[in-house]
């Protein structure tokens, strides 16, 4: 069985570009070169840890409005999530990886954008999941996109980041381009910085994979 980005040594989860206009081409280049076999090993929700899919499903269902998954890859999340009712707007800027996510779930609304640039008007969403799609942002970069998300939430909308967690922040090479490590304090006041009150954190660590944090935050 496939299994979810934190537990796949040598696969990030997030899917996203960050770091500037060359640091973010080169990251949609290689993930569009690799998406039919990021699709196969982790574009499935048999791929996802359990803990992950409860903590995404009880955040999401809680959500008032339209939940935007940001950086949504295969789309593997996004289709999910429309099958429980939700009303849900899929964007990633990697161009397979939105054939791929269209192909899979053709009455899903999947859409070729940033997380920089969404295209959404202010105030559009009720809640935004970044799951693994800020991990290759440079960290001066990550506000940013923090910015763009608080923009198109509503006020007082949720915001869920997963990501990869260590002691200090820094990089790290795996199966496709350099990731980030952020201790959760750090990234906790980086999220805060950008107009979020962060109200949870989730840590996981699994014997042998790197760890996992997500931090459920809203817009302030």
């Amino acid at each position: 069985m496939a299994r979810d980005p934190s537990t796949t040594p040598g696969y990030p989860g997030g899917h996203d570009a960050g770091g500037g206009t060359g640091a973010a081409a080169r990251v949609v280049q290689a993930y569009d070169e690799r998406a039919d076999e990021y699709a196969a090993v982790l574009g499935s929700m048999a791929a996802v840890h359990p803990d992950d899919r409860a903590l995404v499903e009880e955040w999401a269902d809680a959500r008032s409005g339209t939940v935007l998954d940001a950086g949504c890859g295969p789309g593997h999340w996004t289709a999910h999530l429309a099958s429980r009712g939700i009303e849900v707007i899929g964007l990633d800027p990697a161009a397979r990886f939105v054939a791929i996510a269209r192909a899979a779930a053709p009455q899903v609304d999947v859409r070729r954008a940033s997380v920089e640039s969404t295209g959404l008007p202010d105030a559009r969403v009720g809640g935004v999941l970044s799951w693994y799609s800020l991990v290759h942002h440079e960290p001066d970069a990550l506000p940013i996109a923090l910015a763009e998300f608080r923009r198109v939430l509503v006020p007082g909308g949720g915001l869920l980041v997963g990501c990869f967690s260590g002691p200090v922040l820094e990089p790290f090479e795996h199966a496709v381009t350099t990731a980030y490590r952020w201790p959760v304090d750090r990234l906790a006041a980086v999220i805060e910085a950008a107009g979020f009150r962060v109200d949870a954190v989730h840590r996981r660590t699994d014997d042998g994979v790197r760890p996992h944090a997500a931090l459920v935050a809203r817009r302030s």
